[in-house]
């Protein structure tokens, strides 16, 4: 085998000859946290890798919009404290507190570390970082609003991944760009080895072993028919890890974003309001003012979603078949629109024909972000139940970005928090890579029979020949999910997704594959994508089913109250493949802090 990050040939007398790769560390997936941990990696003299299924600067971080949240204090007072508060509370109080004031103490470093890398902040009259106001992020302890989210105009995730990659090119990381990830190698002590991944351009499947394996495959919102996410978002190092006998966390939380163009999904950032546009309902009446008497149109976002839904189901919706809402862009200055919307300006022309200086936009509450993930604690590290201690570490194995469940998002992300979850998690995954690895550490021998496992799905896939195509199930996951599994939650209409889940679940067995070939085989690619996100439905409308309470995105109307005694706990769910069933536990929620600096913020009623 290689044992310096060049490829080196290994015969296995199988179908599928395989080139072996040994780096220390490989990353999975190309985002902001994949980049940054990669930077992270390589900047402390790590043999590093990272491979990825698109270009770097075609991961799904690039369509971040409004901004990254750090208590910088530009645009007036601040103060870490007033973000964690924020944070605990936009989470419903399921939120690690350690891993929150983690994430918050750390977030204006990192924000002046990507500033001095290069990215093209926007800046105020005095040449600071400008903020915006964002929902849910106030001064005081929810006394006043903050302005604290950092942007570049609305392309903010834009300029971070590519001032990320051009950091990663600069510290000569190895990338393996287009090669789609299969499957985790697991040893028989429960160590992940390393990553089995498969280059679609030629085919080839390449073996990678590795003393850290860092997870940062983004989330799986393309399980729902709706959804602001990149066909690419389809949670395929979640799904690994389901297939590897570990658990993942919270599924059952995903919000909707608020508003999603109506009919195409496209995301219109929540930085739209907080430069002062709001929503209208078919009586022209700001209804939000309403739900919302305080914060109104800068509300979390599972609030304005919930909002716009009953303003719809009460039949107030706009347009036609008076199913949507609009959003209010046209009082503003077309200046303050060019400077600071732009991206916001083209979509609305490109997706619904709007010209947002003259006409409002129809938008929509669309699937836009997973709290839940695989289950890690504030140093990236994958965490799962043994012997009774929930916080068992996994050894070799990292997960950072949307892929992970730290939890600081809880039962709901506030607006903002995601960009800066990337790159101080990212960080944070480097600086403990550099802690436990030993740089060009020799590792032991992976056993032959190591990629087994993952070149039998690739095969079983490969040849299927059901008779039911891919698209087919695919819609019918898409359908279900939008339909059983979306803002509302009723047990009657959740054990009814559950039941038809399933069926889709079992139609598997009789999914058809059209393409043999393996070089850009897109018919099977998406075949394994697929087969990663049922497993992910699955486990979402199950955990569902499971919490009855409602918290946070999880809203559940037979059940309208959040339930701190009974439910004050994190979802661990397990997938059986061969038995088709989901394995529910539980592990308690961090309430204690990282340090002194801050007391344990008591769960108490949303007041908005």
């Amino acid at each position: 085998m290689a044992t310096n990050g060049k490829a080196a040939p290994a015969q296995t007398g199988k179908a599928y000859p395989i080139v072996d790769h040994t780096f220390d560390v490989v990353v999975v997936g190309a985002g902001g946290a994949g980049l940054r941990a990669t930077v992270g990696c390589s900047q402390a003299g790590l043999r590093t890798a990272c491979i990825t299924k698109v270009f770097p600067t075609r991961s799904h971080t690039v369509a971040a919009q409004g901004g990254i949240s750090a208590s910088l204090g530009n645009m007036g007072p601040d103060d870490w404290r007033w973000h964690m508060y924020d944070t605990v509370k936009g989470s419903d109080w399921l939120g690690d507190q350690d891993a929150i004031e983690y994430l918050v103490r750390n977030a204006p470093a990192a924000v002046y570390e990507l500033e001095h890398w290069g990215v093209p902040f926007s800046r105020t009259a005095e040449g600071k970082i400008y903020q915006r106001p964002f929902g849910g992020m106030t001064t005081e302890y929810g006394k006043g609003t903050a302005q604290r989210t950092c942007a570049a105009a609305d392309r903010t995730g834009h300029a971070m991944l590519h001032t990320l990659y051009g950091q990663a090119a600069k510290n000569k990381t190895n990338f393996f760009i287009e090669y789609f990830a299969l499957d985790l190698i697991m040893d028989e002590e429960g160590r992940c080895r390393g990553v089995i991944a498969l280059d679609q351009s030629t085919g080839e499947i390449h073996r990678f072993r590795a003393a850290m394996t860092i997870l940062a495959t983004g989330g799986y919102g393309r399980a729902y028919f709706s959804a602001t996410s990149a066909h690419t978002c389809t949670g395929d190092g979640n799904a690994m890890v389901l297939r590897a006998g570990l658990a993942l966390e919270d599924m059952e939380f995903v919000q909707f974003h608020p508003t999603g163009i109506y009919g195409a999904g496209c995301l219109i950032t929540e930085g739209a309001r907080g430069e002062g546009g709001y929503l209208t309902n078919s009586e022209g009446e700001r209804f939000m003012e309403r739900y919302a008497p305080s914060a109104k149109d800068l509300a979390s976002r599972d609030v304005v979603s919930r909002s716009m839904t009953m303003e719809i189901r009460a039949g107030r919706g706009v347009g036609k078949n008076k199913d949507h809402i609009f959003l209010h862009l046209d009082h503003l200055d077309p200046k303050i629109l060019h400077e600071r919307l732009p991206g916001i300006s083209e979509s609305a022309k490109i997706f619904a024909g709007v010209d947002v200086t003259r006409e409002p936009i129809p938008v929509l509450p669309t699937v836009h972000y997973n709290m839940g993930g695989i289950p890690t604690n504030y140093h990236g590290e994958v965490l799962t139940l043994k012997d009774g201690n929930p916080d068992y570490v996994v050894p070799g194995l990292m997960a950072i970005g949307e892929a992970a469940c730290v939890s600081v998002h809880g039962a709901n992300r506030l607006g903002s928090n995601s960009l800066i979850d990337l790159v101080v998690f990212g960080r944070a995954a480097g600086l403990r890579c550099a802690e436990v690895i030993e740089a060009n550490g020799r590792q032991p021998d992976l056993p032959r029979d190591s990629a087994d496992k993952a070149l039998a799905r690739l095969d079983r896939f490969r040849y299927a020949n059901g008779s039911k195509p891919t698209a087919e199930l695919r819609l019918d996951m898409q359908k279900t999910m939008q339909n059983n599994c979306a803002v509302f939650r009723t047990g009657e209409v959740l054990e009814e997704g559950k039941h038809l889940i399933h069926q889709v679940w079992s139609g598997i067995d009789d999914i058809r594959v059209t393409d043999r070939s393996m070089v850009w085989n897109t018919d099977l690619l998406e075949t394994l994508e697929f087969d990663n996100l049922i497993g992910q439905a699955v486990v979402t409308m199950e955990s569902a089913v499971n919490r009855t309470e409602s918290r946070g995105a999880h809203a559940r109307e037979d059940f309208p109250d959040r339930n701190d005694k009974d439910w004050m706990k994190h979802t661990l769910a397990w997938l059986d493949s061969e038995g088709r069933k989901v394995t529910i536990d539980y592990r308690p929620v961090h309430t204690y802090t990282m340090s002194n600096d801050i007391a344990y913020i008591e769960p108490k009623a949303r007041v908005y």
